[in-house]
């Protein structure tokens, strides 16, 4: 498969210019959501799958780990897991996160953000002394 069916099957068209066209591919969009999310106090940090697990233990980070995002005409639904601290208050964080990554993927993507789903995977318990 080449380059540009590859781009076409994964990603988004943001616009075609004389100067050429601009994609932006999913993970690009999973990313934004990830880093917007980790931004917000009470979050510890994304959950990832067993596989994303296991492929940051021998030194393969993704940074969209926790995140997954699905673009259809100019519309985005997010869905993140995330690991909170323990103390903070559940549905006012997770508002934030919301708020946060709609507006971090609007303004820098262009795409227009429907839902923003979070799950709560874990909760950090972990104590400063």
């Amino acid at each position: 498969m080449s380059m540009e069916q590859e781009a076409e099957k994964n990603g988004y068209e943001l616009q075609a210019e004389r100067a050429g066209t601009v994609r932006i591919a999913d993970d690009v969009v999973a990313m934004i959501a990830a880093l917007a999310a980790t931004e917000v106090e009470g979050i510890a940090a994304m959950a990832g799958n067993l596989t994303n697990e296991l492929l940051s233990r021998v030194g393969v980070r993704g940074l969209s780990r926790g995140a997954r995002v699905e673009v259809s005409e100019g519309k985005v639904k997010a869905e993140l897991a995330v690991v909170m601290e323990y103390g903070y208050n559940i549905p006012a964080t997770c508002q934030k996160v919301q708020t946060k990554v709609k507006n971090a993927i609007e303004n820098m993507t262009g795409l227009e953000v429907q839902d923003v789903n979070i799950r709560i995977a874990g909760i950090n318990v972990t104590r400063e002394k």
